[in-house]
């Protein structure tokens, strides 16, 4: 196990800078998850820290090292790449295997790694397949078992289930969840799925722009997020956000889908407000603090709960869960109420503000 250190990293292109000071720290045995929209900089930190991509300025720090002109190979780090990057004419051992064997490590050695990082991953039965004859998971988990069996202080995971359909991601999120209990090394994860980040991380940092949105669990972000970007990212369908403003110098008068509510004392006369739900937050079947007219346009039924997608009276959009089971139909005006305790406010450049 170890740490990893990012202290003011900077990443640059010629003139054009991608990664803007990122300072961040990951403990040991972590299991700690990049998430942010494409083009956002995680693949990039993540290729920096594997000693793929140079770093412009800044000083990364692995097990009290610093280790900016370490060879990649040298850094005690493993990555498991997005394709599986796996030698079609080698069999399941050989691939596992290759690492090892060209950098001469003792052949009773290798195959006890090997054999090893087999059984872990339930591979046994196969080691002597050749890739084509696995299904895409069990590919990813031969491509993981070639970065096990180098002992990394550091593993390296780089949107590894990006090619998988739902059924074996889902089925692979649990498999690296469990690989991460059972090997207890420092885990450094890339998604754009935030449901990925959400149920593997013990610690999210969200990124935009080559900058840091917030880091923090994952019931951190989802029940304290910073800002309005951070809000709508993290959760899944994704927060609902309605326009509120102080439209009377009451302190808790609010005017919100055309009507007036009573909430926190959190802007001056005038200023807008942005009020975020979730749509998990809707109708939980105590009282509500404030009830809306929605005109559904589109309901999904998943069967346990279904998904309402329809307008308020100002024509804003709005997302609810509903786990009542009433039919609802297309067309319909429905009511639907949520407690403030639920609501987060926003203010004008998009920061919380309770």
């Amino acid at each position: 196990m170890a740490n990893v250190s990012l202290s003011n990293i900077r990443k640059r292109y010629g003139n054009v800078e991608t990664i803007h000071g990122v300072s961040l720290e990951i403990d040991h045995g972590e299991f700690c998850v990049f998430v942010g929209p494409s083009g956002c900089g995680k693949s990039t930190l993540l290729r920096m820290i594997a000693g793929l991509e140079d770093i412009s300025d800044g000083e990364l720090g692995i097990d009290e090292e610093i280790v900016n002109d370490v060879d990649p190979s040298e850094r005690g780090v493993a990555m498991v790449f997005q394709n599986y990057a796996l030698y079609p004419h080698m069999s399941v051992r050989d691939n596992m295997s290759f690492g090892l064997r060209i950098s001469g490590r003792p052949k009773a050695e290798v195959i006890e790694r090997v054999n090893a990082a087999g059984r872990i991953l339930q591979l046994d039965a196969m080691m002597d397949r050749k890739p084509s004859q696995l299904s895409g998971g069990q590919r990813q988990r031969v491509a993981i078992g070639r970065a096990i069996v180098r002992n990394p202080k550091v593993f390296l995971f780089d949107e590894p289930l990006s090619n998988l359909d739902a059924e074996l991601r889902v089925a692979m999120r649990v498999e690296i969840a469990k690989l991460h209990q059972e090997l207890g090394n420092t885990m450094i994860y890339v998604t754009h799925d935030q449901t990925e980040a959400m149920t593997l991380a013990d610690k999210i940092v969200v990124l935009k722009g080559g900058n840091i949105e917030q880091v923090g669990s994952p019931i951190e972000l989802y029940e304290r997020p910073v800002n309005i970007f951070v809000a709508g990212f993290i959760g899944s369908p994704k927060m609902n956000f309605l326009n509120a403003i102080r439209s009377d110098g009451s302190p808790s008068a609010l005017g919100l889908a055309g009507k007036t509510i009573d909430a926190p004392a959190l802007a001056a006369s005038g200023q807008r407000l942005k009020l975020g739900i979730r749509p998990e937050h809707f109708d939980r079947g105590d009282a509500p603090d404030v009830s809306l007219s929605m005109h559904v346009d589109v309901v999904e039924n998943l069967g346990g709960s279904s998904f309402i997608y329809g307008r308020t009276p100002t024509d804003e959009n709005l997302v609810i869960e509903r786990r009542d089971g009433r039919p609802l139909r297309s067309g319909e005006l429905i009511e639907v109420g949520f407690n403030l305790r639920d609501v987060h406010f926003f203010d004008e450049n998009g920061l919380r503000v309770g």
